[in-house]
């Protein structure tokens, strides 16, 4: 990261400012989760947000990455900005997220409207924080102020009355957003009788903040106060900022919707239009933002199902994530709220597709769901970790490449008070065959070296197609050659997917084995688990096959034989 001050907006002023804002709201995390109060008590507005800037700056690092190093070599200015709304949109976590990443959306739209040009100047900048705050306002099916929303009008309306440079435009803004965060414990009554602003407008102050600190290098230190009067040692409401019209912002005090639907999605724009229009009828808290095909949906529901129905008619829906408020979680305030009893011991998964995230979730584990090239970041792990709410948690990261990344976040979570045991399975079979045999009565290391035990007794092995040429221990593959990987090593090379995964089944079973797991992806063909469970049955005597289906998960078929 550059240590002088940024003259112009550029590619190396968006990866700056992702920086410097995703360490601004590590900082401010913890305070802004706690004045989080509207509509949901939840407390995580803070960890949206910061989740959400993390997914961006991972997509921003990894369009530098691919333009390398050297400053000569920096991408253009379009391309760093489409990176950046791009990783917001996929990684939107919460209400808050999902404004955010329109917030950034809006951005990149002025920023990246001439994919030539390799800087902009102050008037640019005016020019995108407009477009931002326009863009948000819109995505929100019944915005009222005194929300996000309303800090950033403010700070688009105070960058509009100023003349400069970035660095002057950006503190302009700054300022403006300031004044109006301050004002948004009068605009609404649910802030007022907590005596705190707007948690989602606390954040936008904070990547403002960083805004100013990339064309300045100082940085604006916060000078109104999250919390305007002492808050009750039980805990006054925290809400996420969730926009909603004046009637239901009243309604939502008194009770509300039960669950927290959020997905990606697929889908044309005149389908969105009429999702819109389905979802704002099934429940409040509506956010929809994206464009050019892929949409992040967010929305407070009782009928989750319908929710994702929804989603279905209109394209195709991933990534979806229900969260269900528990009693005294939704809509209640200050000593209404009773506390939630913790559980004694939790399994926390990554799993890399929408059916094996059912699977899991039938056998009790929280789960995170990691895309294809998408691999969750450690905060998220650790959100992950929180959300189980429990005092003893296992972790299963189920791939090699995450061992790190787990342990940082087993780490956070201990510095807690939580006790977090770290299984190193590098598979998701894996990570079934240690929650088979998981039992939460046992004491917890028992419990942990009974699962450690199942995962290492079960070889794992995928089936997947070559994207390019390469070498491997097999030998050389061509672009679309089938590859059989045994324990992370290929050790077939295939034309056809079924003869592949049945030699990789036959070397696996030569040291023998009890239980064969099929997982197969979406692309998987139809008959492959049909004609391997027929090999199976005829060729290894008193081996049980079961299957199971796990959707978009990256790799054509999973085996694990224990």
């Amino acid at each position: 990261m550059p240590q002088v001050p940024q003259t112009f907006f550029d590619a190396l002023a968006v990866r700056t400012w992702c920086g410097f804002a995703l360490r601004t709201l590590g900082r401010a995390r913890e305070e802004i989760d706690a004045i989080n109060v509207y509509p949901v008590a939840d407390g995580d507005t803070g960890t949206n947000l910061y989740l959400t800037m993390e997914s961006a700056v991972t997509a921003v690092e990894a369009v530098f990455a691919a333009h390398g190093t050297l400053t000569e070599q920096k991408p253009p200015l379009a391309d760093a900005a489409r990176a950046m709304a791009h990783g917001a949109l996929i990684g939107a976590r919460g209400n808050s997220g999902t404004i955010l990443a329109q917030l950034l959306r809006g951005m990149a739209q002025v920023l990246a409207a001439d994919g030539e040009t390799a800087h902009t100047d102050g008037e640019g900048l005016r020019l995108a924080l407009r477009r931002a705050a326009d863009s948000a306002r819109q995505a929100v099916a019944h915005p009222v102020e005194g929300t996000v929303l309303s800090v950033a009008s403010a700070a688009a309306d105070a960058a509009d009355d100023t003349e400069g440079d970035c660095g002057t435009v950006a503190r302009a803004a700054y300022d403006g957003a300031c004044a109006a965060l301050a004002a948004t414990t009068g605009q609404l009554a649910v802030l007022e009788r907590a005596g705190v602003v707007d948690a989602g407008g606390r954040g936008l102050v904070a990547v403002l903040a960083a805004l100013v600190e990339t064309f300045t290098r100082e940085a604006p230190v916060f000078g109104g106060h999250a919390r305007v009067e002492a808050v009750s040692a039980s805990g006054a409401p925290g809400v996420d900022d969730v926009l909603l019209c004046e009637d239901d912002a009243t309604a939502a005090q008194e009770g509300g919707p039960a669950y927290e639907v959020i997905y990606l999605l697929e889908a044309e724009d005149t389908a969105v239009t009429r999702l819109r229009d389905r979802l704002d009828a099934l429940g409040d808290s509506l956010v929809v933002v994206g464009g050019d095909g892929l949409w992040n949906v967010h929305v407070h529901v009782d009928d989750a199902g319908a929710a994702v129905e929804a989603g279905v008619e209109a394209g195709r829906p991933y990534r979806i994530r229900i969260t269900h408020f528990g009693l005294g979680d939704v809509h209640t305030t200050g000593a209404e709220r009773p506390p939630r009893e913790r559980a004694q011991r939790a399994v926390v998964a990554v799993v890399p597709g929408e059916g094996l995230a059912g699977l899991y979730g039938e056998a009790g584990a929280t789960t995170v769901l990691a895309r294809p090239g998408e691999p969750p970041a450690s905060g998220e792990l650790v959100a992950a970790v929180r959300r189980a709410h429990a005092r003893e948690v296992v972790l299963l990261p189920n791939d090699a490449d995450l061992r790190h990344t787990a342990a940082a976040a087993a780490e956070q979570a201990r510095a807690e008070g939580i006790r977090v045991a770290l299984i190193p399975t590098r598979s998701a079979v894996q990570g079934i065959a240690a929650l088979a045999v998981h039992e939460p009565e046992r004491r917890f290391d028992e419990d942990v070296v009974s699962m450690t035990s199942a995962a290492g007794a079960t070889r794992y092995a995928e089936v997947a197609v070559a994207e390019r040429q390469s070498w491997t221990m097999a030998g050389i593959c061509q672009a679309g050659d089938v590859l059989g990987l045994v324990d992370g090593d290929v050790a077939v090379i295939g034309a056809d997917v079924t003869a592949t995964a049945r030699a990789v089944l036959d070397r696996m079973l030569a040291a023998g084995g009890e239980l064969v797991t099929l997982v197969l992806g979406d692309e998987a063909p139809e008959s492959v688990a049909d004609v391997l469970e027929v090999h199976v049955r005829e060729s290894y005597l008193a081996v049980d096959t079961v299957v199971y289906r796990g959707g978009r998960q990256g790799a054509l078929l999973l085996i694990g034989v224990e």
